[in-house]
């Protein structure tokens, strides 16, 4: 912001001298010029009065030589004077036959020597040096006895232009130092208090409170934000500090009378009559799938009450973990728990996160996998070019995680629904709550991934999640993938 501030000043400060300084150079330009102009008229007029005595009195071999020199001396540029005819009569330096005789055709001489009433003023270049030309008749009363040339190098005029355009640069330079300095100290004073909302805001986004800003100076603008934040902040913390408690206290008084509403309804078996306790165990039925709910939703409300950092998971070993854990279980159900794919090294997670989707998936893949079918836990880590058939933009490469079954699999409808709070599929098996998949999305959005659901090759679902990788894939080498060879048994 500073900078910004203070490149906004520099810009307008020289918008405004190149405005002034530029106008004010070429004005300076056009005066001196004229300033010069006029002295080599006046100049010229002088030496042809001068002249014209001279003639008058018989004179003009012995004075206007002399003349002439002393004039070119002082002003140092060069002087003519030539006759009607245009005859050279003297001159303050030499010339050749060529020039002494085609003298009558100057452009000035020629004017001067028609009467001109005013002088002939002409720039050339003679050797290199440019000069500035006056001519002026010579008169007697109303007869013309002559002319009268004065050529002046423009080079003191350059001179004094280029050294009024350097004070103008030097000038501009030094304003625009200055306006730096006091730019940069206004935006210094400006920017401050925003510094200190900045910080207290990425305090308050990273850990969810954040001290009070106290912003005492700035613009009256800033001073008003300053305490709007103050108010939103003390706000969203209390609001954070009442569900962090509700989840604390939810968590122990549900989980209490829910167990002990178990418990009392194992306890009454016994006691009850054969053809009752079919209605007993829907009851105890409801009441694990209540237990169920309720921690669904705690662990939701735990994973919205603070921002957790993600950090670098080992997928493989996550993997390689949870299938030691699972296969026993899927082997009872009469179910085979696969692995497939080659290592991905380490993808970017939310700590827990990978455990808890692989559980979820692995539970639901049981709980619709018919006996004697295989379920794949399969990573991949895309290429470029499939990236476009996810719904979330990724800046970095990605991994997938895979759990493929052999169930009935959903509709594109049940698929674009499944992951909706409490939403359970028709026809789905009972002891679900509809929180688990609606977990795992929260987990993956919360890890900058996306979980998704399509059909499987086999004719089931294929549940995945994509994660960002932070590894190249390790490498290694396998005779084949065991969900190609069953894809090509299939």
């Amino acid at each position: 912001m500073t900078r910004r501030l203070v490149l906004s000043y520099l810009t307008l400060a020289a918008l405004v001298l190149l405005c002034l300084e530029i106008p004010l150079g070429y004005v300076y330009s056009g005066a001196e010029r004229e300033r010069v102009v006029n002295l080599a008229k006046d100049e010229a007029e002088s030496v042809s009065a001068y002249a014209s005595l001279s003639i008058a009195m018989g004179n003009a071999a012995q004075e206007l030589p002399a003349r002439a020199a002393h004039c070119a001396a002082r002003i140092g540029g060069k002087v003519l004077i030539v006759d009607t005819d245009g005859t050279l009569l003297a001159s303050s330096h030499p010339l050749t036959g060529t020039e002494a005789h085609d003298l009558a055709g100057w452009p000035g001489i020629a004017a001067a020597l028609k009467g001109a009433a005013t002088a002939d003023v002409r720039t050339s270049t003679i050797g290199g040096v440019q000069y500035l030309a006056a001519s002026a008749p010579i008169r007697h009363g109303a007869e013309a006895q002559g002319a009268v040339r004065i050529t002046v190098p423009t080079r003191m005029v350059h001179e004094r232009v280029h050294h009024v355009w350097l004070l103008l640069l030097a000038g501009g330079v030094a304003v625009l130092a200055a306006v730096a300095v006091v730019g940069f100290a206004i935006a210094s004073w400006t920017g401050r208090p925003i510094r200190e909302l900045e910080r207290a805001t990425r305090e308050l986004a990273s850990s969810g409170t954040a001290a009070p800003v106290a912003i005492t100076d700035g613009p009256p603008e800033v001073r008003s934000l300053a305490a709007t934040f103050n108010q939103t902040a003390a706000r969203l913390e209390h609001l954070l500090s009442s569900q962090r408690a509700f989840a604390g206290e939810a968590s122990h008084q549900l989980k209490t009378p829910l167990a002990a509403l178990r418990l009392r309804l194992e306890n009454l078996e016994s006691h009850i009559a054969l053809q009752a306790r079919g209605s007993l165990g829907a009851a105890m039925t409801e009441t694990d799938r209540l237990a169920r709910m309720v921690e669904g939703l705690l662990a939701m409300a735990r994973l919205d009450e603070k921002a957790v950092e993600r950090e670098g998971v080992d997928l493989d070993a996550v993997r390689a973990e949870r299938h030691h854990a699972w296969a026993p279980l899927y082997e009872r159900q009469g179910v085979r728990l696969a692995l497939a794919g080659d290592p991905v090294g380490v993808v970017s997670a939310v700590p827990g996160a990978v455990e808890q989707i692989l559980d979820n998936f692995l539970s639901n893949a049981l709980r619709v996998s018919p006996a004697g079918t295989t379920v794949f836990i399969e990573v991949r880590r895309t290429a470029q070019h499939e990236r476009r058939f996810t719904a979330r933009q990724f800046t970095q490469p990605f991994v997938e995680l895979h759990v493929l079954d052999e169930g009935p699999g959903m509709t594109e409808e049940q698929r674009r629904r499944a992951f909706d709070r409490f939403w359970r599929a028709p026809g789905a098996p009972k002891g679900g709550t509809g929180l688990g998949l609606a977990l795992v999305q929260r987990l993956a959005h919360a890890s900058g991934g996306e979980a998704l659901l399509r059909m499987a090759p086999l004719g089931g679902l294929d549940a995945f999640v994509r994660l960002p990788a932070m590894a190249p894939a390790k490498p290694a080498h396998r005779p084949g993938r065991e969900l190609q060879a069953a894809r090509g048994q299939g």
